[in-house]
């Protein structure tokens, strides 16, 4: 009896010991990439990493950045990357109406953060009065939110001014108007002097998502445990980076951008918190990252009435609800 006592004993030490030193469960490799560089306006999934809820999640988590030539979307297709983050639906209208297998699974911000900017001396007071005046935008503007400002004010590609990604031009011309985002231009133009009217077209009818994580289908099928707990995480990031202590991500973002200083990043939290660009809309009950079918299908129309997209039935092919409205990181 007490052999067998004893012989217990020991296999109960034994079994102890084995789970003492027995190897961590592999973590699921994530490589993310984002649409620009390390800023405050990516700064949640930063804050994921930095504060260890991806490896908390299980998840090895590789953040690439993006830049005006890197084309992560492409990445994505050819297996490269595992998610990417695009800047807006058209994007993943386009990628569903040319069969290329990428699904939107998470909207970060609910109202797409892109402006018009004007100078107040201009006497501009709403997208109205920027009828028959030069505008500077971007190639990319063309086939995109500008097709929505035809549509919808009757702007003309006449206007059209090649946007430089300089604010000297609009700085040194009173009456001058261009592309921006609400984070970024506006403060940029008031440290140097000038007194802008900023105009958020989220905010004038503009319904696009934006902060779109993308995925390929194929990842969504076969690797669907791991994909919801990475948004679980990147989620819990965001409602954290904004609404919590952000110290841990932005130390991660002004390490790897030394170009960015407190004031700037301190200006884009604000904005993106006062102007509701995260949590509002169907965010406020179901969470950051929310989408709907019936917000993706307001978007789907409004773009093709403008002609911006073809119709189709196939905008139901470009996003799936199943791993986000879990109301992540709000109260229960």
């Amino acid at each position: 009896m007490a052999f067998h006592t004893l012989r217990a004993g020991l296999a109960a030490v034994a079994s102890a010991l084995c789970a003492v030193f027995a190897p961590a469960a592999a973590q699921d490799r994530i490589v993310l990439g984002t649409n620009w560089l390390p800023d405050a306006e990516r700064g949640g999934f930063y804050q994921a990493e930095a504060a260890g809820l991806y490896r908390r999640a299980n998840i090895d988590i590789t953040i690439q950045q993006g830049g005006p030539q890197i084309n992560n979307p492409q990445l994505l297709a050819a297996g490269r990357l595992d998610a990417v983050m695009v800047s807006s639906a058209l994007e993943a209208f386009n990628f569903a109406r040319n069969n290329v297998p990428l699904v939107a699974i998470a909207a970060i911000y609910q109202k797409n953060p892109q402006i018009l900017l004007a100078h107040r001396a201009s006497g501009i007071r709403s997208l109205e009065d920027m009828r028959g005046r030069p505008i500077m935008i971007s190639q990319l503007a063309r086939n995109g939110y500008w097709l929505w400002l035809r549509g919808r004010f009757g702007f003309t590609d006449d206007q059209i001014r090649p946007y430089t990604f300089n604010l000297v031009n609009f700085l040194n011309n009173p009456q001058a108007i261009q592309q921006g985002f609400v984070t970024y231009e506006p403060y940029a133009v008031t440290t140097q002097g000038a007194d802008p009217m900023v105009f958020l077209l989220a905010d004038h009818g503009y319904q696009d998502y934006s902060g779109i994580i993308m995925v390929r289908r194929e990842t969504l099928e076969q690797r669907r445990d791991a994909l919801q707990r990475f948004v679980d995480a990147s989620l819990e990031g965001w409602h954290s980076f904004l609404y919590g202590d952000p110290a841990p991500g932005i130390g991660q973002i002004k390490r790897l951008n030394t170009q960015l200083t407190d004031a700037l990043i301190d200006n884009s939290m604000r904005t993106m918190v006062a102007r509701g660009l995260v949590l509002s809309g169907d965010a406020e009950t179901a969470g950051i990252g929310a989408m709907t079918e019936a917000r993706w299908r307001a978007i789907y129309e409004d773009m093709a009435a403008v002609g911006a997209i073809e119709r189709g039935d196939y905008w139901r092919n470009a996003f799936d609800l199943s791993l986000v409205n879990r109301r992540v990181g709000m109260p229960r």
